[in-house]
């Protein structure tokens, strides 16, 4: 009886950690707050400098899918942020925090978000 109930359990913990792994592991792999807390940066600086009248960004994560963001940021098509010399000076790991940010918390994600 012993050693069924060991079975069970070794089976029903490899059961867990195979659907945590595979569950954690889906969309980019970057840091969500830091690209939350950068996104909101280049649209501080950019209000600086002039080139929008406000430092709240235009668009927010819940505006697309995770689908639709994916696409944005594998093309690296910015546009639609504006800001365009501050899109292009952002580094690759900041771009892929702030794919992160926007993908995990696009509309049809677990858990939607918008820039407030």
């Amino acid at each position: 009886m012993f050693k069924k109930s060991m079975v069970v359990l070794i089976s029903l913990i490899f059961t867990i950690v195979s659907f945590s792994v595979v569950f954690s592991s889906e969309g980019p792999a970057g840091n969500d707050r830091k690209g939350k807390y950068t996104y909101r940066k280049v649209y501080k600086a950019c209000a600086e400098t002039g080139e929008i009248e406000s430092a709240t960004p235009k668009l927010s994560p819940a505006d697309k899918t995770m689908e639709q963001w994916k696409t944005i940021f594998e093309a690296k098509t910015f546009e639609e942020f504006g800001c365009k010399d501050n899109w292009a000076a952002i580094s690759d790991s900041d771009i892929l925090d702030i794919y992160s940010y926007f993908y995990h918390h696009a509309s049809d994600s677990p858990t939607p978000a918008t820039c407030k």
